[in-house]
């Protein structure tokens, strides 16, 4: 099993021939996709539009953990949910492997980001998410693990504690405030008692979301888990609160057409805005062996950084304690 962080096998020969190999003859460019979890390429082919293919990083998900996020994607498109479903090689299969590496192929969907001033394309990405979610709600997922307060929480905070990351002269500041963010976490999700978790995207962020004349559509189903309905509609919110209940109006509106909503799931808001930022860091620390994050993220390791997290987190502990948004519906 390959490490973590090795990409070294994987060279512009084994790309193209992987490509090749699964019926799709190449013309030898190759443009390297701006990813860090994943090494993803546009590759042109002799005829037709470039494809995608998404190299998956060693020892993340397991197979099924894969395969079963890819049956997601391919049910929503089998719904008419625009999204870039992984596509099927000659022998119907989706998931690959070369050279020791798993990987996948993608058409190529271009977009611009949505106007999220705009009360109608927000109706419409709530109506899409709405009917991602129906579809997310048909069954649970069996191999990946949930987004909750101990995987993107604890868990993480443990890592960064244990793996010496934080500057000596913060560590016991980032303790005490970590304890005391979990803790306020805990009550945020005691506010919503008898949470239904949901397949979800998981990591609907704006720049996952892409708008073309057609509507909307979106990309990178990698980080899908199962989770609160909420993780896929609070990184649309922005601004102040009265700016952030209008924008939820105007989503939720659409998302409601298709799917319920638990109006509680609201008090996660701010929790689930806290586990990113921990998350986030975490992240970057677990990949730090791999020679692209220290060149991507110099910062992560000053104790500026480091210091500027932590204002951050204890902002966030402010807002647990501050009522949760209101659903005007």
């Amino acid at each position: 099993m390959k490490n973590p962080a090795d990409y070294s096998s994987l060279g512009p020969d084994q790309i193209l021939e992987a490509v090749e190999s699964q019926g799709f003859p190449v013309d030898g460019r190759l443009l390297e996709m701006n990813s860090f979890e994943n090494r993803v390429y546009e590759v042109g082919l002799v005829e037709g539009s470039p494809i995608i293919v998404k190299f998956y990083r060693p020892n993340r998900w397991g197979e099924a953990a894969i395969r079963e996020e890819h049956a997601f994607s391919l049910s929503l498109a089998e719904q008419e949910i625009p999204l870039v479903p992984p596509l099927k090689g000659p022998a119907g299969d989706t998931l690959f492997e070369s050279c020791g590496y798993r990987y996948a192929l993608f058409q190529r969907r271009g977009g611009r980001p949505p106007d999220f001033e705009s009360q109608d394309q927000l109706r419409q990405l709530g109506r899409f998410v709405g009917r991602l979610h129906a579809v997310g709600r048909e069954r649970p997922y069996q191999h990946r693990p949930a987004l909750n307060d101990q995987t993107f929480g604890s868990d993480c905070s443990a890592f960064l504690l244990e793996n010496d990351f934080i500057p000596s002269e913060l560590r016991q500041v980032y303790e005490s405030l970590s304890t005391d963010l979990m803790q306020r976490v805990h009550w945020c999700y005691e506010r919503c008692p008898n949470l239904t978790l949901i397949r979800t995207h998981g990591d609907c962020h704006r720049g996952n979301i892409l708008w073309t004349d057609q509507g909307v559509h979106i990309v990178d189903m990698d980080d899908s888990r199962m989770a609160p309905a909420v993780q896929d509609l609070w990184m649309f919110l922005a601004g102040a609160r009265d700016e952030q209940e209008t924008s939820l109006r105007w989503l939720l509106e659409g998302y409601v057409e298709f799917s319920d909503f638990n109006p509680a799931e609201l008090h996660l808001i701010e929790a689930l805005r806290t586990l990113r930022l921990i998350h986030y860091f975490a992240w970057i620390a677990r990949r730090w062996t791999d020679p692209a994050f220290p060149r991507a993220f110099p910062w992560f390791n000053t104790t500026r950084a480091w210091e500027q997290h932590i204002l951050d987190l204890r902002e966030q502990a402010a807002l647990m304690d501050e009522p949760a948004l209101v659903w005007h519906g």
